[in-house]
């Protein structure tokens, strides 16, 4: 578990930009069911930092964005992050990580083998892309 303070700049850096943090399961199942949903795995490594969330942040400038933006945080909020992961199946666990669900649908996935090494704009680039499609 990462200390209050260190994480907290991380988490705000989302929940400051209309992200709901979830922090238990908080029925996650339910709250992905109508329309589009956006759930980002936050973590405390530097491709969270350097390219995930800037990505993420950047992608919502389209003007085709998911209805619900959700964030829980690996590492500290288990629960929540236990109960997100299992919607991302068949996709392995990882942090930090971005899916979009529609209709309680996972229909687009970015793990972080998908988000190490990339630009921020290439994340952003890839997310508008699905929400052009399913927004």
């Amino acid at each position: 578990m990462y200390p209050d303070h260190v994480v907290l700049p991380m988490k705000q850096e989302l929940t400051n930009n209309g992200f709901t943090e979830l922090k238990n399961n908080d029925n996650i199942k339910d709250l992905i069911q109508n329309d589009s949903s956006l759930i980002v795995i936050n973590s405390v490594c530097g491709c969270a930092a350097a390219n995930a969330r800037p990505g993420v942040l950047k992608s919502l400038k389209n003007s085709s964005i998911p209805k619900n933006l959700y964030t829980v945080f690996a590492g500290v909020d288990t629960e929540a992050t236990n109960a997100a992961r299992e919607l991302m199946f068949p996709f392995p666990p990882s942090s930090p990580s971005i899916a979009l669900f529609k209709n309680g649908e996972l229909v687009h996935m970015l793990e972080r083998h998908h988000i190490e090494g990339r630009d921020s704009d290439i994340i952003a680039e890839n997310l508008t892309q699905a929400y052009d499609e399913y927004c």
